[in-house]
């Protein structure tokens, strides 16, 4: 599976939780990777919802989530709507709204991780969130809970 969303804007997403530490490309990499696939899952979820409401279209509402305003966004709308495409069947529409919806779960789920990450990174004494940094959070996440 190739990863949809560029790893700038999640890049920039770890450095504002990592305050003054670096951050490696490889963890920028493994979160977005990871972003891609909770949104991927997330649109399954939502197309069935859809579905069972007689719709062909994903709204906001089968996202459970808020449509937040795209200009404080940064993770870009487009790759997250290919993100949500992934998975389901061509017959689906996403709506705008589901789209930034998404887009925001998302974004508030790269800050938890990305937040994590960085404390990690401080427990190992290190100045750079790594690669290492993400997947230990997904290890302990059941514990983060």
């Amino acid at each position: 599976m190739s990863v949809e969303l560029p790893f700038a804007p999640v890049d920039a997403i770890i450095r504002r939780n990592a305050g003054d530490l670096r951050v490696s490309a490889g963890a920028a990499e493994e979160l977005a990777r990871r972003i891609q696939a909770r949104g991927a899952a997330r649109a399954e979820t939502a197309a069935e919802r859809a579905t069972a409401d007689g719709r062909k279209t994903l709204m906001a509402a089968d996202f459970e989530a808020p449509v937040v305003d795209k200009d404080r966004l940064a993770l870009p709308v487009a790759p997250v709507d290919r993100i949500a495409r992934l998975d389901i069947d061509d017959r689906y529409r996403v709506s705008m709204d589901a789209r930034i919806a998404l887009a925001g779960v998302l974004e508030s789920y790269a800050d938890t991780v990305a937040d994590a990450a960085a404390i990690l990174a401080r427990h190992a004494d290190r100045r750079t969130v790594k690669t290492e940094d993400v997947e230990t959070y997904y290890e302990l996440e059941p514990y983060f809970g």
